[in-house]
Parts: structure tokens; C-alpha cells; sequence
């Protein structure tokens, strides 16, 4: 059994290879993370907050396009009341605290999901840095927050039947691009990779639409455990596989 490698060399494998554009992280584990330490579940995410600033980091320094982060899911508002709250609450802790750092590191702050449905404690800072941020052009961080993939695209087909209804689009105009002007993620690089952390294998409502055609990663390991080791795994598994695209392997090494 080789011995892994050091996450300098790692790093310097992974760089030395494109980097996916735009990569999804579906951040899972925390509550079992606390338990098996025998913590309140709050614990966990208030550990996993500890690994989105370090992934965060360390994404930015090795130079990706996007990061989008499935922080709160549009199912998630079913928890318990106290665990939504704590939620909510480590969310607002994360923005306040997070503002010089992503400002600094020139990180433009983004969110999708059913925004209105967030606390005014919770959005009206988040909509400031968002605004803050906008002119940022180092990374794009998006929170996908509650989020759900089929509501995204049941927002988008609404918003198509009402431009249809008002006669400003023709059904022989509704194709792949008019679909993803009309997406939360509008304006977002393509999605390349999805990471799903924790051992579980689904894609929980995740980016439905963008992940026809990204590379998934699977890890056993929880979230509060994923950091910038971990996330190099990641980019250097999505290197090493042959997208095709429908095409075959001997098309991509002819360039046919």
C-alpha cells in the first residue's frame, strides 16, 4: 500500500491539471458527527461552519471559478423548531463574522433557494454583503439556502408560463439556454463537480437541472471533517476521470 501523499503535493498534482469551473458541495454528516461524540446535533453544525470557512479558504486559494454550498435545504424547515433556530442563527453568526474575510479575498457572496422564507435577522445581512460583494471577481461563494432543485424549477417553469401568458416568449424560443436564464444559478459558470460528504449516496433535491452532466464524489467522511485535504481528493478524482459528454473515448483522443 502506497503511503498518501502530503497535501503540498497533493495540491501541486492538482494544480498542475484543470481545475472544474464550478463545484457543489452537498455539506451532510453534522448531526451524526455530534453524536457519535455524544453533543447536542447543534454542535456538529456549529462545527461544520468551522469546515465551510476552511473549504472556502482554501477553494479561493487554489484559484476556483464557484464554490455553491447546499447550506439549508427548502425540506430542512421540517426539522425541529430549536435545530431550525440554531440553524438560522449560526447562518447570521457566519455572515456577520465571514464579511471582512470575504471582502478581503475579493470573494463575490451569493444565495439561492427560496430566500423570502429566511428570517429578516438572518437576510437583511446577507442581502447587504451580497450587495457588498457584488463587484467581487476572485470566486463566486454561493449559499443555496432554503433550497430545493424541483422548486427551482418549478420557479423557473412559473416565471416561463407568465412571460408565455404576457407574450414576451414564443414556445419555439424555450430551449436549454432560455431554461438556465431563468434558474437561481443564472449567471453561474457550468457545474463540474458535486461532492456529497458522510457515506450517503443521493443527490437530495441538489442542482437538479445542473447536474445532468457533473462528475459526482462521494466520501465517507462527515462534514465537520472535510477540509482542504479532503477537498483535493475531491478536484483529484474529477481529474483523473474521461468526460465524454456522449461522445467516445476515441472521438476525445482524436479530437473528432
Amino acid at each position: 500500500m502506497t503511503d498518501p501523499l502530503s497535501i503540498d503535493a497533493l495540491k501541486a498534482q492538482v494544480l498542475a491539471r484543470p481545475l472544474p469551473r464550478h463545484v457543489g458541495i452537498i455539506m451532510d454528516g453534522n448531526g451524526r458527527w455530534a453524536q457519535l461524540r455524544g453533543q447536542e446535533r447543534l454542535e456538529g453544525h456549529r462545527k461544520g461552519s468551522d469546515s465551510v470557512r476552511n473549504v472556502t479558504r482554501a477553494s479561493r486559494r487554489l484559484g476556483l471559478e464557484a464554490l455553491t454550498l447546499y447550506a439549508f435545504s427548502a425540506q430542512n424547515w421540517q426539522r425541529p423548531p430549536a435545530e431550525v433556530e440554531g440553524l438560522m442563527e449560526l447562518l447570521r453568526e457566519y455572515i456577520v463574522n465571514e464579511r471582512a474575510e470575504i471582502m478581503d479575498n475579493g470573494i463575490r457572496l451569493h444565495a439561492i433557494g427560496q430566500l423570502d422564507r429566511i428570517p429578516p435577522r438572518v437576510r437583511e445581512p446577507l442581502e447587504e454583503l451580497r450587495a457588498l460583494s457584488a463587484g467581487n471577481d476572485k470566486m463566486t461563494l454561493t449559499l443555496a439556502l432554503s433550497y430545493g432543485g424541483r422548486e427551482e424549477i418549478v420557479a423557473m417553469t412559473q416565471q416561463i408560463a407568465r412571460e408565455a401568458a404576457a407574450g414576451t416568449l414564443k414556445a419555439d424560443d424555450i430551449d436549454f439556454t432560455a431554461i438556465e436564464q431563468r434558474l437561481w444559478t443564472q449567471g453561474l459558470p457550468p457545474l463540474e463537480l458535486v461532492v456529497r460528504t458522510s457515506g450517503e449516496v443521493r443527490v437530495s433535491n441538489f442542482l437538479l437541472w445542473q447536474l445532468a452532466y457533473a462528475e459526482l464524489h462521494l466520501t465517507e467522511t462527515l462534514w465537520p471533517d472535510f477540509g482542504e485535504r479532503e477537498l483535493l481528493i475531491a478536484l483529484d478524482d474529477f481529474q483523473r476521470r474521461e468526460r465524454r459528454f456522449g461522445k467516445t473515448s476515441t472521438q476525445l483522443r482524436t479530437g473528432a
